[in-house]
């Protein structure tokens, strides 16, 4: 996404710049920037919100101001958004229900006719993105007759956490073949996991984002594939 957005920027001959919070469970810290942001002489900002929620007061009191405002990726609540006063003037994401399904249908396509076991490690409660994702992911692993989903759960898109669950997920069920993975952080979680479990290459671990550490893992085999968008065309 970064990299579209500065394209585009250098090609219309505007100046922009980019942040980011610490990381995608940092929900706090990403109001903060906001509201740093807002308080400065941009006359645009585009925002992608860690959740739908935790937005909502800052982008209302940026949008009184008059600042131009565009929600990626992730969709802000436009219900409390609207109510709090505020509003955006247009909205640019994925279809992240195909996202997941794509990283289901890769798992389910490897697996064969023999098929079997496989988990869901999925984002933070509340997401869009991650629900959407999730869902995706679970429809076509159901479509499947071949295929037992034994396991779904959050890992707040972190990687620690994420090889916590992964791990207990690997234990209660030893015959899982594959894991798909909301995102690349916790994917190379899970990864980790399944290298501790002495699996690698036994137990499948699809990630979503293709961000370049998940690239390299992939690589390296370390990870099995990573299902990416097109984040530069978003931006």
């Amino acid at each position: 996404m970064k990299k579209g957005i500065e394209d585009e920027a250098k090609t219309l001959g505007v100046s922009v710049d980019i942040f980011a919070s610490p990381s995608e469970g940092d929900f706090q810290s990403q109001l903060q920037l906001f509201e740093d942001l807002s308080n400065k002489n941009y006359k645009g900002i585009a925002f992608a919100p860690l959740s739908s929620v935790n937005l909502v007061m800052p982008v209302a009191k940026a949008w009184k101001k008059g600042i131009f405002l565009v929600n990626l990726d992730e969709k802000i609540d436009m219900d409390n958004l609207k109510k709090a006063g505020g509003n955006v003037e247009g909205f640019v994401t994925t279809d992240n229900v195909a996202v997941g399904a794509k990283g289901a249908e890769f798992i389910i396509d490897k697996l064969g006719a023999e098929g079997g076991e496989v988990a869901i490690i999925e984002g933070k409660a509340g997401n869009a993105s991650g629900e959407a994702r999730r869902s995706g992911a679970t429809e076509a692993f159901k479509k499947a007759s071949q295929i037992k989903l034994v396991a779904s759960q959050p890992a707040d898109w972190d990687r620690i956490k994420a090889l916590d669950v992964a791990t207990n997920v690997l234990q209660r069920n030893p015959n899982v073949k594959a894991i798909y993975c909301a995102n690349d952080t916790m994917a190379m979680g899970v990864a980790q996991a399944v290298a501790n479990a002495g699996k690698t290459g036994k137990v499948l671990v699809v990630g979503t984002d293709g961000i370049p550490e998940a690239r390299k893992m992939v690589e390296a085999g370390q990870m099995t594939a990573t299902i990416a968008q097109n984040p530069a065309d978003i931006g």
